[in-house]
């Protein structure tokens, strides 16, 4: 027998098989998955073009439209995550020499003035702390300072724990002759907002958080004003797989027979359809009024602890809570006894919020009272536990 080519053996690793832990995951997200999308995700294939495939798709852009509140046309889900999203919206619009501006209160704006500046846009920021704002005079500043042609800004600053107030930033936007994109990967289902009537040209979410379904797939929609302006473009968007001009026609957004674009994750696809349709059964309002109260119960009980909450009442996201590191205590020894012996996750900070922060999150189908008191429970043993440190 000859000599096998093979030099590589099989990964030991490969012959055992696959163990994941049982955790609860109250971080910035992702969110468990409920059975009932995890049963989904796990049915069997259908192809890219297959009419069953494509009548989901349209049932997710229905969803999309409901959960958006809007009717535009040119709605759909990305093959990718939140970042897949941002990088969408910003390739989509802006070209070479473009004005882009960016409220930076996180690191998602940080994100977003990263992604334009790639594509040689001229990046201007609105800068605010973390935790907290901005006003409609800050916004307005940079606007007439810089004439940008679109104005990135997040919902839910998932490293701050901010929800950006929206009202009367889309009309004043347009009277500046700027469009307005808006990030609510870490709001969406959690906190009002309302795409048509707020005035957004653009907006996309993430499937990982509120919809309780798997990374993957993040839904993403345009106005006409944003449609229009794409339509205009000198030159073509510098990536094919996110050109939305082939994405429109294959969710049939454009009114044109479609045609194959990519092999899109179909089974991310029917994750996100039962996400979707979970939130369509309870109502916006319902689950508006879900997260807030238990992200209030939450609070309540933070405090009942001793520990300080980061940002104020009237600016805090319901999603996805933000508390002081306690004067002590190292961040890092906290959330590692919460997941070791509880099995919990919580995050600490990120970007500028980094070290200073741990991140609390009760999104779609976590956010219960129960596990609210699980997490409590968990904290307080932790507080009790950790060693502190001289920092």
């Amino acid at each position: 027998m000859a000599a096998s080519p093979l030099r590589i053996a099989p990964p030991e690793r490969l012959r055992q098989p696959l163990a994941v832990p049982q955790r609860l995951l109250l971080g910035p997200g992702p969110s468990n998955v409920p059975p009932r999308i995890l049963a989904a995700g796990g049915q069997q294939l259908l192809g890219p073009m297959h009419p069953e495939t494509l009548q989901i798709m349209d049932e997710i852009k229905a969803g999309i439209q409901y959960a958006f509140q809007t009717h535009n046309p040119l709605t759909l889900a990305i093959s990718g995550t939140g970042h897949c999203a941002m990088e969408a919206a910003l390739l989509n619009l802006a070209e070479q020499g473009d004005a882009v501006l960016v409220a930076v209160n996180g690191i998602w704006g940080e994100r977003a003035a990263d992604i334009a500046g790639r594509l040689g846009a001229n990046v201007h920021k609105v800068l605010k702390p973390p935790g907290e704002y901005f006003t409609l005079w800050d916004i307005e500043e940079g606007l007439v300072r810089h004439k940008p042609l679109v104005l990135f800004i997040t919902h839910g600053e998932s490293s701050t724990g901010v929800l950006q107030p929206l009202e009367g930033l889309g009309e004043l936007c347009h009277r500046h002759g700027c469009l307005l994109l808006v990030d609510s990967v870490a709001s969406l289902g959690g906190a009002p907002i309302l795409m048509d009537q707020q005035e957004i040209d653009i907006l996309y979410s993430g499937s990982q958080k509120v919809l309780s379904a798997p990374p993957g797939s993040a839904p993403i929609s345009f106005s006409e004003r944003a449609r229009e302006k794409m339509l205009r473009r000198k030159t073509k968007p510098p990536s094919f797989y996110l050109d939305m001009g082939w994405l429109a026609n294959y969710w049939g957004c454009d009114g044109k027979p479609r045609m194959y674009h990519h092999t899109a994750p179909i089974n991310s696809f029917f994750s996100l359809r039962e996400g979707l349709a979970m939130l369509a059964e309870l109502g916006l309002e319902s689950s508006w009024e879900r997260h807030q109260a238990n992200c209030a119960y939450l609070c309540k009980g933070l405090q009942d602890l001793g520990l300080e909450l980061f940002v104020k009442e009237e600016a805090r996201l319901p999603t996805i809570t933000t508390v002081k590191v306690p004067e002590g205590y190292d961040w890092k020894e906290i959330t590692a006894f919460v997941m070791n012996k509880h099995a919990i996750e919580i995050a600490g900070g990120l970007g500028p919020s980094a070290g200073k922060v741990l991140r609390i999150g009760l999104m779609g189908y976590n956010s219960t009272r129960a596990n609210v008191d699980r997490v409590l429970r968990a904290l307080r043993d932790a507080l009790q536990h950790c060693r502190q440190s001289r920092l």
